[in-house]
């Protein structure tokens, strides 16, 4: 990959949507991983007014230092960026107090309702300040296994990385110089209280997703590479409804007139 020529491909794209949106600037969820790091520096890199925002809720302390941690990396390179934190921890606490259902879901649930109170916030911000929403979404996540919230993370008004394959991430966070140690961090979603990874969760690994989203249709494999597949093939099915259009039911005119 041609980091050079992609990351200037990434910009043009970014200053061209603005300039179509007729819109003042950007705002972005800063997490601590290299998917927001990659995004927000993209963004920056634009010279748009960019508002970063931080959302810890029960966060792991290591999450929440990288993320402070690369804001200030991007204020000391860019002009073009102001953050806030807006820490959401007692707002979800509250929610999980009063939510009166219980079951095996519950889990699950509360972790999707993070990503969801997280967009409702960027959204809020975006509209006091007549900005848009950044999605950080990669290839792998957003069109492979659907490894999101659908209208959390996945709500979003533009996606700059999403042709990106986690691999090609890394490539052009390490060629923009961003932190190591965001570089070196086990990529998680940051969903869960017991700190588990976007491998624990899925099974496997970025590297064996990108394989599986290249050769599903390979014979002889090995039995990893099944496993893999029958992952990868698993979630795709399972989540294709986050990917597709939302259904609508088109009556006929002929019943409707």
């Amino acid at each position: 990959m041609n980091t050079k020529e992609v990351k200037q491909y990434i910009k043009n794209w970014i200053l061209e949507y603005h300039r179509n949106s007729k819109t003042k600037g950007f705002v972005i969820g800063i997490s601590g991983g290299i998917d927001s790091a990659l995004t927000s520096t993209l963004v920056a890199e634009t010279g748009i007014p960019l508002l970063c925002i931080e959302m810890p809720i029960n966060q792991n302390e290591n999450q929440v230092s990288r993320g402070k941690k690369h804001i200030a990396w991007l204020k000391k390179n860019y002009k073009n960026i102001n953050s806030i934190e807006c820490n959401l921890t007692e707002i979800f606490n509250l929610f999980k107090s009063i939510s009166l259902e219980k079951n095996k879901n519950q889990l699950l649930a509360l972790a999707n309702t993070r990503s969801r109170l997280r967009m409702t916030t960027l959204y809020y911000y975006a509209q006091l300040n007549n900005s848009l929403v950044v999605g950080t979404g990669n290839k792998v996540e957003d069109f492979g296994i659907g490894f999101y919230t659908k209208y959390g993370d996945g709500g979003v008004d533009l996606s700059p990385i999403a042709d990106l394959m986690k691999s090609e991430v890394f490539k052009l966070a390490k060629s923009l110089n961003i932190n190591k140690d965001i570089l070196e961090a086990p990529p998680t979603d940051g969903l869960w209280d017991n700190d588990q990874t976007d491998e624990d969760q899925i099974g496997a690994t970025y590297e064996e997703l990108e394989w599986a989203m290249k050769n599903s249709q390979t014979k002889n494999l090995s039995q990893r590479e099944q496993e893999v597949l029958k992952i990868y093939n698993h979630l795709h099915n399972t989540n294709k409804h986050k990917m597709v259009p939302i259904p609508v039911c088109n009556i006929p005119d002929i019943i409707k007139d």
